[in-house]
């Protein structure tokens, strides 16, 4: 028999001279040949790091033939050691400073950056999220003319040609914070003899900054800080969820919602309006309005607070609104402390607003327009003006710039069917999306990981971002595009550069060298130079403001009103083809996969219309000559005669995973007084159809049925008097004296000599934003299964938020416990395993795949598990989630897990954890991969692990701080401190000093290492 002899390759030189190994070189580096002993981190990668199929060739589908080892070694690159890059996360105006982590050259994951003084290390699900878009297939590959690939020589050339005989030309671009890119498009327009930039938001702020240009004299967005503000007020503002800049709200509320037995206050928060949204039900006071009386609420808030002043009070309707006196009486009690807010993109709202604040002397404290935002700085009637020229022929050329006006904008339609009659069109967006489809010319961006720019969220602060992975494909940046097609050779990197060198490294003192100021903020991510003081002062005509509010809104519509609005997870629909953000239910409805109309507790029973398990009927919903068929929701907290519908959804060019999901609510809108009105309040119908329809929900029970060892709350007054206020503990009792279920025990006890794990949760700080599920998502390959798999109760998320309304007052029997109050309390509990010490899911499990490890942790053996199922039965908190099929590697679910079932998709996946195959049992691990990392770090150095170094993914995304992570056996570990734990001993029984701490379902005594603290609500004892 002959003998079969392998041949390697005995060094470097008999390497370049194999033939294969020329054509790859010469395939993955065309401009040149590769540099192996200079080679870049990113250089070095694009060839040897990933792999030649899925990192080199991005989305090739062919499998690895020949494998290259590392022959020099980049510096910065080591196999299995994380590396971490500070960046930037900018979407329009949406915003957050992070931290890419990294592996192999691969961005896996995205945390906050807790030196940026804005979003102070928060994130929210959308954030989380973004690093997915990066792997996604249905990003473009290279340039495209006509439908056609081109080269960018070619592609560059005709551009050029094209746009110097367009005549009148149109840059459109959703709000810019980056001065660099201002800059670049300057040098563009003057190129193209003045282009005009037209920005827009599709989530527009134009209300408020028309409203500081009619008050203050200047359109500005003002910074706002609720964490100085000890009463609240809002109009309609999601700012816990959507409205602005959440991530930075929820950071600043939540330092005002913590609370302790040295510090017993907390802000008040009185929430006006008609949707349930995540911050009206986070408020402690809430009332639910119509669309159409928001504006003379305002109204009267004003007078109210006028007659106080003692000046001049304005005229309007009449109107009734709960806890709108309450609410004034203590916005005046709290001048300069207070905060009035609302969501209204009417300019004339906003202007009564600014005269409620300045009134209130809040203006400089809580409010500020001397330190401006600049999130959002979309001109609507710009933004009208232009789609009018641009189906009147009047525009030339149009360049879309990242932006999707025929699918986001009021006048979409009218976008789409514009564009035609430009000479020429072009966009930089980078997927074929539904407006730069329609465009002549493509030229696609890289990915915000894939792209140096730098950032000016606020007067004052700068942020950068950085390459973080070579360009999967063959895309350019949009600022290199510009400069290029404006003549100018500077590469953007070096125009960056020289734009700081020029201005902010001008006008400091403090290092000497640019090449280390430049590398400092590099490496922290975030500059800021001291803002020089300014004032703002002006009169706001509030009677003009007045009439025109009175013409418009009105104390008794007895017509339907529709208002769209958006949710947490989808926002604008950008990133709809994200199938983490699909597959994320929205804190309130709890609903997956799906809008739908919102509708109120009392027009389903009207109307007949009873859900049960996400089975419902569809209406015809009907604005001025539009229709849709819309499922129904019932939403409890739904205003009386108003419908809810979110935008996001209805993408026809978005991608496999988001076509054709939902319905788009951006249609339905209109365009009134030259602002986007988001509020309909004439010309709405919903008529009830006989279709079926069944929404995927991963949770379909409404309350807690009174059961109060699930949840505990108490009011603030209860709380000041007795610290244990809420708390039901289990009775048990021994020998006629009460002692607590951990004494009482048939289990002998662990020990943990060296760490004890644990969670502790504050109900108080938890808003419900979900950011921690996505997180949790990324970090441990969790994976998604799709709508259909949701609607049969197979979700996969390790961690959930359970989200419970309160029931009717006075309620008793189950039937009336079960039903939510029409206006509820809500509240938020995050839920996963609990890691319990007497665990009895490891007692139950016939081949010990479960057991129990030395440091209190709930350990899963994935390739020991069989799939019995038994611990899921006997886990009483139902977080066991049992993988039915094989969804990393399943054609059936290929549409809706791209993180896992393509090539692309899977260099997202971290490599730390195991993912999972079919048939077996799995749950959180308390991220026990970042605890063995931490521990092997402190080892190799020779000491112990320092508090904070570990943390969990769900505590780390947490814009709230809700979630403390830590050593229970270390005293001076945060978690120690929060508990107040008496004996630092080895015992798994801790006992703690802090009144508020429980366990959820403590009387079965399964002793979990997760802790939640009471909910704490500031409310009157009374009302409560």
């Amino acid at each position: 028999m002959k003998e079969n002899k392998k041949t390697y390759w005995k060094g470097l030189e008999e390497l370049t001279n194999d033939e294969s190994f020329v054509k790859n070189a010469e395939r993955e580096f065309p401009e040149g040949p590769s540099n192996l002993d200079g080679s870049s981190r990113r250089d070095f990668l694009k060839l040897m790091g990933f792999s030649l199929a899925a990192a080199s060739l991005a989305a090739c589908e062919a499998p690895v033939r020949k494998a290259i080892p590392y022959v020099n070694k980049p510096v910065d690159i080591n196999p299995s050691i994380p590396n971490y890059y500070a960046s930037t996360f900018a979407s329009g105006g949406d915003y957050a400073s992070v931290v890419v982590k990294t592996r192999e050259g691969r961005p896996i994951k995205i945390d906050g950056n807790d030196l940026s003084p804005i979003s102070q290390g928060g994130v929210s699900a959308i954030v989380e999220a973004s690093v997915l878009s990066l792997y996604d297939k249905q990003r473009l590959s290279g340039p495209m003319i006509n439908g056609e690939k081109a080269e960018w020589d070619a592609f560059d050339a005709e551009v050029k040609s094209k746009l110097s005989s367009a005549g009148t030309v149109k840059i459109v671009t959703n709000t810019i914070i980056s001065p660099s890119t201002e800059k670049v498009l300057n040098i563009f327009s003057s190129a193209l003899g003045g282009a005009e930039v037209i920005t827009y938001d599709a989530l527009s702020s134009y209300g408020i900054t028309k409203a500081a240009e009619s008050t203050y004299g200047e359109a500005i967005l003002p910074t706002y800080h609720f964490d100085k503000a000890s009463v609240i007020v809002s109009f309609g503002a999601d700012f816990l969820g959507t409205w602005i800049s959440p991530i930075e709200f929820a950071k600043q509320y939540s330092k005002t919602r913590k609370i302790t037995k040295e510090k017993p206050y907390m802000s008040r928060h009185f929430q006006f309006e008609s949707n349930l949204s995540l911050t009206g039900a986070n408020a402690d006071y809430r009332t639910p309005i119509r669309a159409s009386q928001s504006g003379l609420a305002v109204l009267s808030l004003y007078n109210a607070i006028a007659r106080k002043a003692g000046g001049t009070t304005v005229s309007s309707p009449a109107i009734e609104v709960e806890y709108l006196d309450k609410a004034a009486n203590e916005l005046w009690a709290n001048r300069g402390k207070s905060l009035v807010v609302s969501g209204s993109n009417d300019p004339n709202v906003q202007v009564v607003i600014n005269a409620i604040n300045d009134l209130l002397d809040n203006n400089g404290a809580t409010v500020d327009f001397s330190t401006p935002s600049y999130f959002r700085k979309g001109d609507d009637a710009k933004m009208n003006q232009f789609v009018t020229d641009l189906n009147a022929g009047r525009v030339g050329g149009v360049v879309f710039f990242n932006c999707n006006p025929v699918y986001d904008y009021i006048r979409g339609g009218e976008v789409a069917e514009g564009i035609a009659k430009a000479k020429v069109s072009i966009a930089t967006n980078s997927t074929p999306d539904e407006t730069a489809s329609l465009c002549q010319y493509l030229a696609p961006d890289h990915h915000y990981l894939e792209s140096w720019n730098d950032f000016n969220p606020r007067k004052g602060h700068y942020s950068l971002s950085q390459p973080t992975i070579s360009p999967l494909f063959k895309t350019r940046q949009a600022q290199d595009s510009f400069l290029t097609w404006a003549g100018d050779s500077t590469n953007y990197y070096d125009f960056l550069q020289d734009n700081w060198r020029s201005t902010l490294f001008a006008s400091q003192s403090e290092i000497s060298n640019f090449q280390e100021f430049w590398d400092r903020s590099l490496f922290n991510g975030v500059y800021a130079i001291p803002a020089e003081p300014s004032t703002v002062s002006g009169t706001a005509d509030v009677n003009a403001a007045a009439s025109a509010i009175g013409r418009v809104y009105k104390a008794d519509n007895a017509g339907a009103e529709l208002i769209v609005y958006t949710k947490v997870g989808i926002g604008n629909g950008t990133f709809a083809n994200n199938p983490w953000l699909q597959e994320m239910s929205d804190p309130i409805s709890k609903a997956t996969w799906d809008n739908y109309l919102t509708v109120s507790q009392s027009w389903a029973a009207e109307n007949g219309v009873k859900m049960f398990e996400g089975a419902t009927r569809k209406a015809r919903l009907t604005v001025g000559d539009k229709s849709i068929l819309v499922p129904i929701l019932v939403q409890p907290g739904q205003a009386q005669g108003t419908f809810g519908l979110a935008v996001g959804y209805g993408r026809t060019k978005a991608g496999r995973v988001a076509n054709g999901v939902g319905v788009n609510a951006y249609e339905m809108l209109n365009n009134a007084n030259g602002f986007t009105a988001f509020e309909l309040t004439e010309g709405v119908s919903v008529e009830l159809t006989t279709d079926t329809y069944k929404i995927a929900q991963t949770q379909t029970h409404q309350t807690y049925m009174g059961r109060e060892f699930v949840i505990q709350e108490a009011t603030l007054g209860e709380y000041k008097e007795n610290p244990s206020a809420g708390r039901d503990f289990p009775k048990v009792y021994k020998d006629g004296e009460f002692v607590k279920p951990s004494k009482i025990s048939l289990w002998k006890g662990h020990r943990y000599s060296q760490h004890h794990w644990g969670l502790a949760i504050d109900m108080n700080s938890c808003i419900g934003c979900g950011a921690c599920t996505i997180a949790c998502q990324v970090e441990n390959n969790v994976s998604v299964v799709g709508k259909q798999e949701v609607l049969n109760r197979r979700e996969m998320a390790w961690i959930r938020i359970d989200r419970y309304y309160s029931s009717p007052e006075g309620a008793s029997s189950n039937a009336e416990l079960e039903q939510a109050a029409d206006n509820p309390e809500v509240i938020f509990q995050p839920m996963m395993c609990q890691h319990c010490n007497n665990a009895p899911c490891e007692t139950v499990c016939p081949v010990a795949a479960t057991t129990h490890s030395s440091e209190g942790l709930n350990q899963m053996t994935y390739n020991r598990c069989i799939g019995t199922r038994y611990c899921a039965n006997n886990c009483p908190y139902k977080v066991r989630r049992f993988n039915w099929f094989k969804y990393h590697d399943n054609k059936e679910f290929a549409n809706v897990n791209m993180a896992q079932n393509d090539d692309l998709g899977k260099m997202v996946l971290n490599p730390d954890v195991t993912v999972r195959a079919r048939g077996v049992i799995e749950k959180c691990s308390m991220c026990v991969q970042r605890i063995q990392a931490g521990k092997l770090t402190a080892k190799k150095e020779g000491r112990k692990v320092k508090d904070g170094e570990i943390n969990t993914a769900c505590a780390t995304a947490c814009p709230t701080d809700a979630i403390v992570f830590g050593d229970m056996n270390d005293p001076e570990s945060k978690i120690s401190n929060v508990l107040q734990i008496v004996d630092q001993d080895d015992s798994a029984t801790k006992e703690v000093n802090e009144e508020r701490a429980y366990h959820v379902l403590e009387y079965l005594n399964v002793n979990p290492n997760v802790w939640y603290f009471t909910k704490i609500r500031n409310k009157d004892k009374s009302e409560a």
